[in-house]
Parts: C-alpha cells; sequence; structure tokens
C-alpha cells in the first residue's frame, strides 16, 4: 500500500476529533519531514492509538487525541521525526501493556529511551507546595535529563493538559496550576522558549487564581447560587 493511501485510511478511520487532529499532524509535518520520517509518525499514530483504544480522557475524547495534540504543539515547532514519534507514545509505558522492549523493537533505541525518559520524569510527584520544594523539582527535571527533547515532550504534554484543565476535579485543577506556575513555567523560561512559558504562566494564573478565589467565598460562609450565604441566617 503505498504512503498516500495509508494515510487516507488511517485519517478517516477514527472519531471525528480524531481524525482533524491526524490530518492536522499530518499536514503540519509534510512540510519539513522526509517520506520515510513521515511513515514513522503514522507508525507510531498507530500503535499509540492500538495500546490506548479502551481509554478516554476526561472529557470524554478518545486519549490518542491527547498525544496527537503533544504531537501538533512539537510539529508546529519543528521538531525532528523521532520526537514527534515519542510524543505519540509517550504515555504507552506508563497506561498500557507495552514495554520499553517492545517500542525499542518496533521503532528504534532513540525513541524508546525518550519515551522511558518522560516516564520517568511523570514518576516524580508534586505534592508539597512551598517554594523551595519546586526549586528543588526543577533542579531535580533538569539534572534527570540528558536530551533537551525529553524536556520539551514533557513541556509540551503539560501546555496540553492545562489547555484542557476544566474537565479535571476542582482539587486537582489547583494542584495543576499550582505545579504548572512553580515548576513548568519557570524551567520553559530558564530554557529560552517563551511561548510555551508565557502560555504556561496564563493558563496556570488564571485557574489558580479562579480556584483560590473560590475557596475564599467558600471559606467566608458564601455560596455560589445567588451571591447568598449557605446555612443560618441571622444578619
Amino acid at each position: 500500500m503505498d504512503f498516500a493511501k495509508r494515510i487516507q485510511e488511517k485519517v478517516s478511520s477514527g472519531s471525528k476529533i480524531e481524525e482533524k487532529l491526524l490530518k492536522q499532524l499530518l499536514t503540519s509535518i509534510s512540510d519539513y519531514l522526509s517520506t520515510s520520517e513521515q511513515s514513522l509518525v503514522l507508525k507510531a499514530y498507530e500503535y499509540g492509538a492500538h495500546a490506548h483504544k479502551e481509554q478516554r480522557r476526561k472529557s470524554g475524547e478518545p486519549y490518542i487525541c491527547h498525544p496527537l495534540s503533544v504531537a501538533q504543539i512539537l510539529a508546529e515547532m519543528r521538531m525532528d521525526g523521532e520526537t514527534i514519534c515519542a510524543a505519540l507514545l509517550h504515555d504507552v509505558i506508563e497506561d498500557t501493556e507495552i514495554n520499553l522492549s517492545d517500542l525499542a523493537r518496533l521503532f528504534n533505541p532513540e525513541i524508546a529511551s525518550l519515551v522511558d525518559s518522560v516516564s520517568k520524569l511523570d514518576q516524580i510527584k508534586f505534592n508539597n507546595q512551598a517554594e523551595a520544594q519546586a526549586e528543588t523539582l526543577r533542579k531535580m527535571i533538569l539534572a534527570m535529563v540528558q536530551d533537551i527533547r525529553v524536556i520539551l515532550i514533557k513541556l509540551t504534554d503539560r501546555l496540553h493538559n492545562m489547555r484542557t484543565l476544566k474537565y479535571l476535579p476542582e482539587r486537582k485543577r489547583k494542584l495543576k496550576a499550582k505545579e504548572t506556575l512553580d515548576i513548568y513555567a519557570p524551567i520553559a523560561n530558564r530554557l529560552g522558549i517563551n511561548t510555551i512559558k508565557n502560555e504556561l504562566e496564563d493558563l496556570g494564573s488564571v485557574s489558580y487564581t479562579h480556584l483560590r478565589a473560590h475557596e475564599t467565598r467558600e471559606d467566608r460562609g458564601w455560596g455560589v447560587v445567588g451571591g447568598k450565604k449557605r446555612g443560618g441566617g441571622g444578619g
């Protein structure tokens, strides 16, 4: 089967949003990747879509829409084919039955190493909101990573998650927003990736400020309906 026909079949085989995202990605990479690299990206999509086929995002979309969105951000940065493939596969080790040796065998050791490194970063947990801990985590993340592409995949992964933050429960939204402001935006700033840094800061600030304001109203006993106090009466 020739490459063009293979692309057409894949673009028309998923959900509407999945089709749209895949078509957008393939159009973006066709501007600068070779045909062989594009074929590898399509293979990574096929493999990732199959691995995540039973999973859904909190929004209800097929899970593969998230890796496709992350890969699209990286394609807009004109990242190399290995990085795009790793973005499409970045959650398969953590969330599915796929292991590192499978990826190395089916793709190549470089892509497998990128995916493995992103998975290891995901194991770092942000529990304490203290500034000292945030600085420690920033240093830990940067020290762990020998390939800058791993950080770029992680930053774009966080960026897409922040764009879709509204689907998470309030407590998780607050934690993710704080984590983004304290850890990921400063890392993007340190690396000089201003477009990602600025959007992370904007999304994190809006979400965190809104949630803090909501908590303050709750602490004062004010409800969210009609501006009236909950519970007791009295004036």
